[in-house]
């Protein structure tokens, strides 16, 4: 579809119940998003509409006077509200990454409202009494497998929603949910204005010392676009602020921008996040007793690969005390070159002197790497990864519509059919949320032939005159990692949208995603397209070989950043008194577990957004851990066969993991590829970490 052939296709009267939001998508391959038509003032009226329509749905399939079976009941529900799912694809785009202005106020109204819906369909007693008895009937058993995995998944999902409580603490738990939707889009709106609002702006030559090329330039950019022509702009977001504290040679300045970041939404202000944390807190307590758990994070657990906190827990404090002995060494290491400046090792000082330190032990300055690592022939080298491991090709879509400029599309198939579509969005704007993503605009559904649509969504920043993007090796991986999220999507090959995709366990979700970052380091990858940006010339081996002798340095300081995140998150989602002050709480716990002085979690509780916009990864950022202990084992797989890109080994992989989505369960799938449970062994190894006799993760 053209941008033309959209502007034909105008939004009828804002607020009619056949809004134009809520029509099949139109186009090539079963329809694309239609971003050119959208206008903030349409979502309000295509949200009530789209929820309207799907409760009245819902309403036929529970008034069906027939015997509740599998086509009418279970079947029927996943093929309910499908303009719901249009809309709200659309709107979570404006949610992410735009979101500003008038489309806040939207946010804010909204929220609850679709909060209280979703309570309305999940505790729905006569919804959830067909579904019960289809679960429960002779003919179960006579459903195949995944039809079986799909009647216990729409169970499970309305118990845990409160489907069986009597009516006055359903109406409490859907008070609970309708007030943290309010909550965590105030959350995320205080630290998109925290991250928009500060800026450090550099203006004199002596601010600027030890700060490469590309930093400076895409700092220039960056304050060329904010009205700061010849200054140059530090932002207050992890792609700004860990170049500057990594190169810069001013310790003032450093320090200044490292407390500016760290402090964001715990400043005492209009914009300070305690307060909303703390109610969130004792809401989700609350709803978890409510729904017999004894907390937030029994509840959150209970259909996870670790299934308990109690396992998490252990897997975390398992790799906490070697991770931290291993920042001990770091800092001994850094200390000895920072003492001839006359320095004690400061948070601020960590990534600068850690640099230092890998020049002096490997010769490797990654500033040398970074001219190698292109935005765009990286994403070129994931597309040629996924046509030698998988049978993918991209090819580039003009004319299709896009919610931003800075949005491409690439059509995504095979030899013999259509995938999927690709859309990337990779540069930091205001209103975009920080870090990286993947979405699932439309997930695949065989029930309704449509094929998936997925985004990558990152913050890289623009350089000036369209020279090519050059990223850091952090960043490249992350390129990667988000990448293996959208492979998982576009691979899905199941029956049931409800089970496609990435609609698998948190603690299992991660884990295609992390062993696509295994990738980026193999000789077939940046041999063609780690490229640098002035010559052309493919990175020199000794280069790479040199990058790969270091993936195990300063694996103290990444794990522990990340490990007091997880555990604190975990501590607060396990507290049984109710939790006063999250940042009395942060530093206590981390004091009882003996985190270093010379660093900070990389998400400080105020700024926690995986855990307080949403409850995705509340109780839940372990899941990182337990993924990466299946990505290592798992990524051995094909070391143990033929390389990297064996072929035999990809198609199990394929096929088992990539494909089945959560039609399969996850430790039965990752049995059926790696033909064992996994262990903990390769991970460790992989970061220089002791490794037990025995250690497995089930």
């Amino acid at each position: 579809m053209t941008r033309a052939e959209g502007a034909r296709r105008q939004p009828g009267p804002t607020g009619t119940p056949d809004h134009w939001l809520l029509a099949p998508w139109a186009g090539p391959h079963g329809g694309v998003v239609p971003f050119d038509c959208v206008r903030v003032a349409d979502f309000k009226p295509a949200l009530e509409a789209a929820m309207e329509q799907k409760l009245a749905e819902v309403e036929r399939i529970a008034a069906d006077p027939d015997t509740p079976t599998f086509d009418n009941t279970v079947l029927a529900l996943e093929r309910a509200g499908r303009a719901y799912q249009r809309v709200t694809a659309v709107y979570g785009v404006w949610a992410a990454t735009l979101n500003k202005g008038d489309f806040q106020a939207v946010e804010t109204e909204m929220e609850p409202k679709i909060a209280a819906f979703s309570s309305k369909i999940s505790q729905h007693a006569g919804l959830f009494a067909r579904v019960d008895t289809v679960y429960r009937s002779p003919g179960f058993k006579d459903l195949d497998a995944v039809q079986q995995r799909l009647v216990w998944f729409h169970h499970t999902h309305f118990v845990r929603a409160g489907a069986q409580l009597d009516p006055p603490r359903k109406a409490r738990v859907a008070a609970i949910n309708e007030r943290l939707a309010v909550l965590f889009a105030q959350f995320s709106q205080n630290l998109l204005a925290e991250e928009a609002d500060h800026v450090l702006y550099l203006r004199r030559p002596e601010e600027l010392a030890g700060l490469p090329d590309g930093v400076l330039a895409a700092a220039a950019a960056a304050a060329a676009e904010r009205g700061h022509s010849g200054a140059w702009a530090v932002q207050n977001t992890r792609s700004s602020m860990e170049p500057f504290l990594t190169y810069s040679m001013r310790r003032d300045l450093r320090e200044r921008v490292w407390r500016t970041y760290y402090s964001r939404c715990d400043n005492g202000d209009a914009r300070d996040n305690k307060a909303v944390i703390v109610e969130i807190l004792a809401l989700r307590a609350e709803r978890a007793r409510l729904l017999g758990f004894a907390t937030h994070a029994h509840w959150r657990l209970a259909d996870s690969m670790a299934e308990t906190p109690e396992q998490a827990m252990a897997l975390m404090l398992e790799v906490w005390p070697s991770a931290v002995a291993r920042v001990r060494e770091e800092v001994r290491d850094m200390q000895a070159i920072a003492a001839a400046d006359g320095i004690t090792i400061a948070p601020w000082d960590y990534r600068f002197y850690a640099e230092r330190v890998r020049k002096a032990k490997y010769d490797l300055d990654m500033h040398e790497v970074k001219p190698y690592l292109q935005l765009e022939k990286l994403r070129e080298g994931m597309f040629w990864a996924a046509g030698r491991l998988y049978g993918l090709s991209f090819t580039p879509v003009e004319g299709l519509p896009v919610a931003h400029p800075d949005m491409r599309v690439w059509e995504v198939a095979t030899a013999d059919r259509h995938v999927g579509f690709w859309y990337f969005d990779p540069y930091a704007r205001p209103g975009k949320n920080s870090g990286a993503w993947m979405s699932e605009y439309r997930t695949q559904d065989a029930t309704a032939g449509a094929a998936p649509i997925v985004s990558n969504n990152t913050n890289f920043l623009k350089s000036a005159d369209g020279a090519p993007v050059q990223i850091s090796w952090d960043d490249a991986v992350a390129l990667f990692h988000e990448f293996g999220h959208a492979l998982h999507g576009l691979c899905s090959n199941v029956a049931y949208p409800s089970l496609a995709g990435t609609n698998t366990v948190r603690d299992f979700v991660e884990f295609p995603s992390q062993l696509n970052e295994n990738l980026l380091l193999t000789p077939e990858v940046l041999s063609r397209f780690a490229l640098h940006a002035v010559s052309g010339a493919p990175m020199p081996a000794t280069l790479a070989d040199r990058i790969a002798a270091t993936q195990s340095f300063n694996q103290g300081f990444a794990t522990v950043e990340y490990l007091a995140s997880a555990l604190v998150d975990m501590r607060l989602h396990l507290a049984d008194a109710k939790v006063r002050d999250p940042d009395v709480f942060e530093r206590e716990t981390l004091a009882e577990l003996g985190m270093p002085a010379e660093l900070v979690m990389r998400h400080r509780t105020p700024q926690f957004a995986h855990i307080f916009s949403s409850d995705g990864y509340s109780a839940g950022y372990y899941a990182y851990l337990w993924a990466a202990v299946l990505d290592h084992d798992g990524f051995q797989a094909f070391l143990e066969a033929g390389g990297p890109f064996d072929a035999q080994v990809a198609r199990r992989y394929h096929d088992e993991i990539l494909a089945v989505g959560n039609s399969v369960d996850p430790g039965t799938a990752y049995r059926r590829f790696r033909g064992r449970a996994p262990t903990i062994h390769a991970l460790l190894r992989s970061r220089g970490f002791p490794v037990p006799d025995s250690r497995t993760v089930e």
